[in-house]
């Protein structure tokens, strides 16, 4: 189920905009930055997403021959490419353009609230069906802070935008601040994969190929799970969520059976986990479908929802404009009426708070 082939009425976790260059932030820039961006001739890395130009899951081919490989810059451009066809209820725009700002946290902070303005003026004034995830500095914990506090209130920013790749893990009580900031704000948390690319992938150093880079994002994301239930992140804030977007969700069986297991022998150096970890993970977190690495076949991924106690913590997402296929189809074919249009369209509604704006027919 690919952008294209989606439902009509779905709400869809995980839609790609960015700035084709740093031009579309300028009016949302002050004097000192631009004049900072123009005089180092500073360009926009990765013309917004984190795969090779050439890559299939890139874009699909008949995008590409188009020319719209790249995540739109314009609302026309969405609605064109994604809107029209798609035809969502909802639709929550990732910008992750600010994920690759180099550590001038100053810099970071500012480019940040750039993109909060550019993204609500470019796209969330133009269309009610439209949410978006406020980006924050990645590098500073006090300054995403004040970016929260200063562009959190206007209700179309859902979640704030974190790379699952960190300095410290986000569980990490520096960062509550920010949490606390979001949960007054009614906010939830995104961990979207990819992140600073000289960041190191791995605990032991540096990866060689892009195919390391790639699925390196998985184990970071069940590293980042860990450090949100462990830091007791969840016992602060009872009221928040976590997204995980674009980081698979098949590992997660294997892990909850471990941490539970290893939790009832070490539970004394954590005494504010009070459950189970796999209960803290099921009340808040949820996972994206794209991209979904299923088992190839139907007793496989039927073994799967089993152990993932159904398909009640997945939500919807495209990834538009990057393409995994149709990854999910056969996993949502293997459930009932109900649970299609669970993940499809009710998890990731209540989990955002949305309210549907119109009815839907199946076609």
């Amino acid at each position: 189920m690919t952008a294209l082939t989606c439902e009509p009425g779905a709400v869809d976790c995980d839609v790609h905009v960015a700035p084709a260059a740093y031009a579309d932030l300028l009016p949302h820039l002050s004097d000192y930055w631009r004049q900072y961006i123009s005089e180092a001739a500073i360009r926009l890395t990765g013309v917004g997403h984190a795969y090779p130009p050439g890559a299939p899951v890139t874009a699909p081919p008949e995008a590409r021959e188009k020319g719209w490989a790249t995540p739109p810059s314009t609302y026309e451009q969405l609605a064109e490419r994604y809107l029209d066809v798609a035809q969502p209820q909802h639709a929550v725009l990732n910008c992750v353009t600010g994920f690759d700002v180099h550590r001038n946290p100053y810099f970071a902070a500012a480019v940040a609230a750039a993109l909060n303005d550019w993204v609500r003026e470019t796209f969330l004034d133009k269309d009610e069906r439209l949410r978006a995830s406020l980006s924050v500095s990645p590098v500073s914990p006090e300054d995403a802070t004040a970016e929260v506090n200063r562009a959190g209130d206007d209700p179309r920013f859902v979640q704030v935008l974190l790379p699952v790749r960190s300095d410290l893990p986000w569980g990490h009580k520096n960062n509550h601040t920010m949490f606390e900031a979001a949960c007054q704000r009614s906010l939830q948390v995104a961990l979207h994969a990819w992140g600073r690319a000289g960041k190191s992938v791995t605990p032991s150093g540096f990866a060689t190929t892009y195919l390391e880079d790639y699925l390196a994002n998985q184990p970071i994301a069940q590293a980042q799970m860990l450090s949100f239930v462990s830091e007791g992140v969840f016992e602060r804030f009872p009221d928040l969520r976590v997204m995980v977007t674009e980081c698979g969700f098949a590992w997660l069986p294997t892990l909850l059976w471990r941490f539970d297991k290893d939790w009832k022998g070490v539970w004394r150096e954590v005494p504010w986990v009070k459950d189970l970890p796999s209960e803290y993970v099921r009340r808040h977190f949820c996972l994206s479908t794209a991209p979904a690495h299923l088992p190839p076949d139907e007793a496989g991924r039927g073994q799967l929802l089993e152990m993932l106690g159904g398909s009640q913590m997945l939500a919807y997402a495209s990834d538009f404009p990057h393409d995994h296929g149709d990854s999910i189809v056969p996993l949502l074919d293997q459930l009932s009426g109900e649970e299609r249009h669970g993940v499809v369209h009710a998890t990731a509604a209540a989990f955002y708070g949305l309210k549907p704006l119109r009815t839907y027919t199946s076609t």
